[in-house]
C-alpha cells in the first residue's frame, strides 16, 4: 500500500475569513452593539439581508440563526395548520424533518433513487394528501424542480426550497432557492459561505417576510428596523409568539465580505468535483451520477455509489480509504447517522420501509471536497479512494 498517511490533505479545513471581515468586526467591536436591533440603522445584519436579496434577486431576505430556524419560520409563516402533513425527501439531513416537527407538523418521507433526487412516482403518489412540499436538494442535488413545481400548483400546495447545499446552483438558469414560495439557505462551516452558524430565507411573499420577521423575534417596535416589510409586521405584531431566532451581528460581519468570493468558490467547487468524479467514473467500482440536464451544480463535496460491493465489502472500503488519508462516509452504515430515515425516530407513526432510499443507502459514499483544494490534493483524495477499492476489491 502506498503512503497516504503523510500527505493528506485536510479536508475539513474551511477558506481563510477575508480580512475585510476581521476588519468589520473590529469596528463592530468598538462600537458593542453586536445585537442586531441596537443599532439605529444599517446594522450589519440589515446590510447582509439587502445584499443577499439583491445578490439572488428576490424582494425580501431575513437573516436567522440558522438554516434550520429559517425552515422552521418559513413552515411557521405559511400558516399551515397543526398537524399539516409536509411532504419531505427521505434523503437529507435530520434537522429538516425536525424543523417540520418543531412546528407541529407531520413529515411525510418521499423516496428518493440512486442519484439522489427524490422519486416523482412516489412524489406523485404521496401528493394528494399532503399540505405542503419542503424539497431538500440533499448535498446540492437538485430534483426534477419543472415536474415538483407543476405537481405542487396543481395540488395548490406551497413548495420550499431547503437550499442549504445548493446556494450557487442554477436550475435552467434560475437561481436554487428562488423557485418555491420560499428558499432557506446555511451558512454552516461546512457550506459555500463559511460563518460557523447562520442561515437566511429568501422570498417575493411580503405576508410570509412579516409573520417570519416577527417570530424571528422583532418584538416590540423592532419590526421597523426590516425597512423592506414597511407596516405589514405590525399587523402581526403581539399575534405570533416569538420564537428569538435572530442572526447577531458578528455573524454578518464574517458572512458579507465573502458573498464577493462566491462566484470563484462555485467556479472552483464545480471544476474539483468534475476532475475527481471522471477519474471516479473510469473505475468499475464507482458510479457518480450525472447533473439533471437543467442543473448547474455548485459542489464542494461528491457522492457517488459503490458497484455491486457487499455490505461487509462496503465496511472494508470505508476502512482502507481512512487509513489512506480520506474519511468516506457510507451513509447507511452507521447506526446513527443523521441522514439514514430508519435513525428520525423523533417522528410520530411507522416509519415506512422507502426500499429504493434504503438501497441508495447502502451504498451512497460521501467524501468533502472543499473548493481551496489542489490539483495534487485532488490526485491525492482519487488515488486513496482507487486504491480502498482495488484492495476490496482487487
Amino acid at each position: 500500500m502506498r503512503d497516504f498517511q503523510s500527505a493528506a490533505p485536510d479536508l475539513h479545513e474551511a477558506e481563510p475569513i477575508p480580512a475585510a471581515a476581521k476588519a468589520a468586526i473590529e469596528t463592530l467591536l468598538r462600537s458593542g452593539d453586536l445585537f442586531r436591533y441596537t443599532a439605529p440603522e444599517d446594522a450589519p445584519v440589515a446590510l447582509l439581508e439587502r445584499e443577499f436579496a439583491a445578490m439572488m434577486g428576490t424582494k425580501y431576505a431575513l437573516a436567522v440563526s440558522s438554516c434550520s430556524a429559517a425552515l422552521f419560520l418559513s413552515l411557521k409563516a405559511l400558516g399551515l395548520p397543526k398537524g399539516a402533513k409536509v411532504l419531505i425527501p427521505a434523503f437529507t439531513f435530520a434537522a429538516v424533518p425536525s424543523a417540520v416537527v418543531h412546528a407541529e407538523m407531520q413529515p411525510v418521507l418521499v423516496e428518493v433513487g440512486d442519484n439522489y433526487r427524490i422519486d416523482i412516482a412516489d412524489l406523485k403518489a404521496k401528493i394528494a394528501d399532503a399540505d405542503a412540499v419542503l424539497i431538500s436538494h440533499m448535498r446540492g442535488h437538485t430534483s426534477d424542480m419543472d415536474a415538483i413545481l407543476e405537481l405542487a400548483e396543481a395540488h395548490d400546495l406551497p413548495v420550499i426550497e431547503d437550499a442549504a447545499h445548493s446556494l450557487g446552483t442554477l436550475w435552467d438558469g434560475n437561481k436554487i432557492g428562488t423557485l418555491g414560495r420560499v428558499g432557506c439557505f446555511s451558512f454552516q462551516s461546512y457550506k459555500m459561505i463559511n460563518a460557523g452558524e447562520g442561515g437566511i430565507l429568501v422570498t417575493d411573499d411580503a405576508d410570509l417576510v412579516a409573520r417570519a420577521v416577527i417570530m424571528s423575534g422583532a418584538y416590540e417596535h423592532n419590526w421597523k428596523k426590516h425597512d423592506i416589510v414597511g407596516e405589514m409586521a405590525e399587523t402581526w405584531q403581539n399575534r405570533l409568539p416569538l420564537y428569538n431566532l435572530r442572526m447577531q451581528n458578528l455573524s454578518a460581519c464574517v458572512i458579507r465580505p465573502q458573498l464577493a468570493e462566491l462566484p470563484r468558490r462555485v467556479r472552483d467547487g464545480l471544476q474539483n468535483h468534475d476532475y475527481v468524479a471522471a477519474q471516479l467514473n473510469n473505475s468499475p467500482h464507482f458510479d457518480v451520477p450525472p447533473p439533471l440536464p437543467r442543473e448547474t451544480r455548485a459542489p464542494d463535496s461528491i457522492q457517488f455509489n459503490l458497484t455491486d460491493f457487499t455490505e461487509a465489502e462496503a465496511r472494508a472500503f470505508q476502512m482502507f480509504a481512512k487509513e489512506n488519508g480520506v474519511g468516506v462516509q457510507v451513509f447507511g452504515l452507521s447506526t446513527d447517522n443523521a441522514r439514514a430515515f430508519w435513525n428520525w425516530q423523533f417522528i410520530e407513526g411507522e416509519m415506512p420501509e422507502l426500499p429504493k432510499t434504503r438501497a441508495m443507502l447502502a451504498n451512497a459514499c460521501d467524501v468533502r471536497l472543499p473548493v481551496r483544494l489542489t490539483r495534487d490534493e485532488l490526485d491525492f483524495v482519487t488515488g486513496a479512494l482507487l486504491d480502498a477499492a482495488m484492495m476490496v476489491k482487487g
